[in-house]
């Protein structure tokens, strides 16, 4: 009999947005995340389990560089999510159907290695790069 997963306890990002209506829009409608607390300068997401808060700071918004993995330049900022293959594809085929305009288009990196994972990335409008990722065996998640 295996152990019962662990549960981890959610974290805390805070990110700059450059208008909250377009980030309540993509985090909330496109995304699907409910929405906490608010007020005219922040908005609480609940990002899978997770609270993110997206604060109006237009100056210090996008992401800036990259990193070469897997033969794509990955932006180094980046935040995201682990999900399970389903709702990665879900996922997916959402922001295909938006029209959404991928960094790096999903995709399996690592293809037969330690670490295999469907990803993709992309960014929100106020320029943050964000990764969804998941693995057809999470316990592959840290491997090495």
């Amino acid at each position: 009999m295996s152990a019962p997963a662990a549960v981890l306890p959610p974290f805390h990002l805070a990110f700059p947005v450059h208008n909250l209506a377009s980030a309540r829009e993509f985090y909330g409608e496109l995304l699907g995340c409910p929405e906490g607390r608010s007020s005219d300068a922040w908005i609480d997401f609940n990002f899978y389990g997770h609270q993110i808060v997206a604060h109006l700071a237009p100056d210090e918004c996008g992401h800036h560089g990259t990193s070469a993995v897997d033969g794509h330049a990955v932006p180094v900022r980046h935040f995201g999510a682990v999900l399970s293959m389903e709702a990665w594809q879900a996922a997916a085929d959402r922001l295909r159907a938006a029209g959404v305009e991928f960094v790096i288009e999903p995709h399996i990196r690592f293809k037969g290695e330690v670490g295999e994972q469907a990803t993709m990335f992309f960014l929100d409008p106020s320029g943050n790069a964000l990764e969804l990722k998941a693995f057809a065996d999470m316990s592959s998640l840290f491997a090495k």
